[in-house]
């Protein structure tokens, strides 16, 4: 820079002697530029420019017509300065073009050489994915001005993104062409050479008394989360360098020793070297210090808690080892945690503006005491909430959702409860609505007001279903519509058909299958989730028949069927206690199983049985969202029963003797079941989801025994390949469909059944057109005819992968591989063996 200054003040003031030729003055003037003299500007010549316009130039100067300037001087400096800096030009320069006869008014001349543009960008010796992310990184243009400096930041931008993928190594060459075509143009190619990947092959650490700190070598490992070896442990990590995650990995790393009391350790020194051509070694030292442990804790400046209050939430006494680290998640929360923490007993509150700041206000030898200054503030209320992004979904169905209102006390849970409601509608990107991008929080600190604003992102989620699939040694063909965020208020709205009237978060969907003459199905469901508007009692219902014959495409017998009519109605009620996670579903519905010859499934083959039953279940769910959850669990039981009618019959009835249409004419029966799931983030996002589920089908009199339907068959997909009702159908990977249930002649007897399953998850692509994850699975099972056979350990066990797909338009596919290791009953094997099941829908 200091030549470059040297340079153009020696240009400026060079002893330059000029003839200027003055039109009706005095010709042959000479302007002596070795001696400045002070002329008014009575005009400007500039040349040399093609892209830009004179006066963008002229106002780059800040020179007006009528203007002094001296010449040669420090203000004509400042001004090429200026026009430099701009990066436009690879040549500039100032003159005086003429003088008046009078020589005190000159015309100013600027020659300026324009920059060459880039007519075309371009990349060797990389993919094309690769030259599309670069492309967005560089903000490449064409007809764009090439500069020195674009040259060195677009090499830096480059090399900095193979590093990031590992290839420390990469050089990038930059090469110019001129362009034929276009004037003062060039072709641009960047030569990229990525070299090998780098990766560590070995991490050491030095000056740490493992036995003695308690922290193996293994742990200083496992608290780096990008730099990671090649040590057994870490056979699923990368172990590829990344320069920009090394610095806090460090950090991270010393906080291993800061957990166990070491509050001085620190690294003494980091050495990283090649021990072949892509392979690194990285040697730590570290000076772990001496260990620390908490002496007194005192409070200061709390008024809304006492000081016994917030120690018992604190958790930490006299003598405990000094962990900084755990301190502060229990001062300011830990999101890996649920626990309460000294900032949410405050912000639950309002104390939005609390603040807390630990000091050691003394330490003897060992030992250190803890001041906790706290500044309370005063409480923030709500003042504007805002909905952004919703194209679909109508304003007040996200509004309605919240936990937080204008004019409510801020609460930090209410705000969180908010988050995950938004997440788990459906209706949106659920990626984005949990991470810092769905949401700011803008405080007001001087009116102690918060807005807020939720930035949600619309996500298709209606869905068309039209399928084949084969199921019961036949064709199904299916063609299914749902429409998840539907609204039957507008249906009359013509504007509103496009495709249908969406928005206010109704479901509506109906299916069609058939297989010609031996399987036809219709059914209509409608649920409402804000009956009311104001409170979430949510009303469904649902309307359903199906014909079912035993006319096979080389068995044709139409005297053989069984056809069934139902109807439902539900009202769900979420609760205040325990807490508001609670649902209470109440369910009244009613079914008809007409069956002729039907000796097929059930305990009866020739009757009409009428199903009458009211179901009350119970459910908790606090997952985060609805089709990749990494916390929070699901769970329900439930109670579906009928009327006893046998208690009013004769005690004497001989059922033995009955005919089956009349003694299966009411059928009787009461079913419990219980689902559950929890889901737990592992690390990152792989999660662990463990379930469990029972179901017991039970009867009202032994005499009359169970009920021909309702029972379980389990084994398989969970998918019969065609809607059918008068069974839950349960599945159980590595076995095939309904093998593991008991046969009482042509009829499935089961009546009780239990399942555990274990799920390795972990997502392959999260966005909103689609989610892919892949999983691997531990599952038992099995199932009986009657309750005093249930024995919870006997299960048939299986184990497998499997992966799942979530697109808008079909839902949740998903495929899986299962090996089952006992033995199936039902057909006489020694195990369930290699299976593969497709699935359609998320199950629970």
């Amino acid at each position: 820079m200091k030549i470059f200054r040297a340079l153009l003040f020696l240009a400026l003031v060079f002893p330059v002697a000029v003839s200027a030729q003055i039109e009706g003055g005095a010709k042959g003037v000479t302007v002596d530029y070795n001696n400045p003299r002070k002329y008014v500007i009575g005009g400007f010549k500039v040349s040399g420019i093609k892209y830009l316009s004179k006066d963008q130039i002229l106002s780059l100067t800040g020179l007006r017509v009528g203007d002094e300037i001296t010449v040669p001087s420090e203000e004509l400096s400042d001004i090429l300065s200026r026009i430099w800096a701009q990066r436009y030009f690879s040549d500039a320069g100032i003159y005086v073009d003429s003088l008046n006869s009078a020589r005190d008014t000159c015309i100013l001349g600027l020659h300026l050489q324009e920059r060459p543009r880039v007519s075309r960008w371009s990349f060797k010796g990389i993919r094309s994915g690769e030259k599309s992310e670069l492309h967005d990184r560089l903000s490449l243009k064409r007809g764009r001005e090439l500069s020195d400096y674009i040259i060195t930041s677009s090499t830096g931008i480059i090399k900095r993104y193979f590093k990031e993928k590992g290839f420390l190594k990469v050089g990038v060459k930059v090469i110019q062409k001129q362009d034929t075509v276009i004037h003062n143009a060039v072709r641009v190619t960047f030569v990229v050479d990525r070299g090998p990947k780098v990766k560590i092959k070995k991490i050491t650490f030095s000056g740490v008394d493992s036995a003695l700190v308690g922290i193996s070598e293994n742990k200083m490992v496992r608290s780096m989360k990008k730099t990671r070896d090649k040590r057994l442990m870490n056979f699923f990590k990368s172990k590829k360098f990344s320069e920009k995650d090394f610095p806090d990995d460090e950090k991270s790393l010393i906080s291993v020793f800061n957990e166990a009391g070491y509050r001085d350790a620190k690294i003494v020194s980091d050495s990283m070297y090649y021990i072949s051509d892509n392979r690194l070694r990285i040697d730590f030292k570290i000076d772990q210090g001496k260990k620390y442990y908490f002496r007194n804790i005192t409070w200061t400046g709390n008024t809304i808690y006492s000081s016994q209050q917030l120690s018992q939430v604190l958790g930490i006494k006299r003598g405990d080892v000094y962990d900084v680290v755990t301190m502060e998640k229990r001062l300011y929360g830990d999101p890996k945690q649920q626990n309460m923490d000294i900032r949410k007993m405050y912000t639950d509150n309002g104390y939005l503006f609390f603040n807390i700041q630990p000091v050691e206000s003394n330490i003897e030898k060992d030992s250190v005491d803890v001041e906790m200054r706290i500044y309370e503030g005063k409480p923030a209320v709500f003042s504007n909430i805002i909905i952004n992004g919703n194209t679909i979904t109508n304003e007040k169905i996200i509004r309605r959702a919240l936990f937080t209102r204008p004019g409510y006390l801020f609460s930090q849970t209410d705000f969180e409860r908010s988050v995950r409601e938004i997440s788990s509608m459906g209706h949106f990107d659920a990626e984005n609505a949990l991470s810092d991008k769905g949401y700011s929080i803008m405080p007001d600190q001087q009116n102690n007001t918060v807005d807020l604003a939720y930035n949600v992102v619309e996500k298709p989620d209606s869905q068309v279903q039209l399928s084949g699939g084969w199921g019961a040694n036949t064709f199904v063909g299916s063609l299914g519509l749902s429409f998840n965020n539907f609204s039957i208020k507008r249906i009359f709205d013509k504007h509103a058909w496009r495709p249908v009237p969406l928005g206010d978060g109704q479901t509506f969907s109906i299916k069609f299958q058939t297989s010609g003459t031996y399987y036809t199905a219709l059914t209509a469901n409608f649920m409402e989730p804000w009956l009311t508007g104001k409170k979430p009692t949510s009303l469904s219902v649902s309307l359903y028949f199906t014909r079912q014959t035993s006319s096979y495409y080389y068995y044709q017998k139409s005297d053989e069927y069984m056809e069934v009519f139902g109807a439902s109605v539900g009202l769900g009620n979420r609760l205040k206690w325990p807490d508001n996670y609670f649902v209470l579903y109440n369910e009244l519905s009613w079914q008809t199983y007409k069956l002729k010859n039907w000796n097929y499934n059930f305990l009866f083959d020739t009757g009409l049985s009428n199903n009458i039953s009211y179901r009350i279940a119970l459910e908790r769910n606090s997952t985060d969202q609805p089709v990749y959850p990494r916390t929070g669990s699901d769970m329900l039981i439930s109670l579906q029963m009928t009327p006893p009618y046998s208690w009013f019959r004769s005690k004497n009835k001989d059922y033995d003797n009955m005919p089956d249409r009349e003694k299966y004419r009411w059928i009787e029966y009461h079913k419990w079941t219980f689902k559950s799931a929890l889901y737990t983030k592992i690390i990152g996002d792989l999660v662990l989801k463990t379930s469990a589920d029972f179901g017991y089908l039970g009867y009202y009199n032994k005499d009359l025994g169970y009920s021909p339907f309702e029972g379980y068959q389990v084994g398989g997909d969970g998918m019969s390949g065609y809607n059918t009702y008068g069974s839950d159908i349960i599945g159980l990977r590595g076995y095939s469909n309904y093998s593991l249930t008991p046969i009482r002649g042509n009829a499935y007897v089961g009546h009780v059944y239990d399942k555990i399953t274990i799920e390795l998850r972990h997502p392959i692509i999260m966005q909103p057109q689609s989610t892919i994850f892949g999983l691997i699975f531990l599952e038992g099972g099995n199932c009986w005819e009657d309750i005093k056979d249930f024995n919870p350990f006997q299960v048939k066990r299986s184990a497998g992968v499997g992966l799942r797909v979530q697109l808008p338009v079909v839902g949740m596919l998903g495929i899986d591989w299962g090996y089952g290791f006992d033995p199936v009953p039902n057909e006489r094997k020694d195990r369930g063996g290699s299976q593969i099941h497709f699935l359609i829908g998320q199950q629970f």
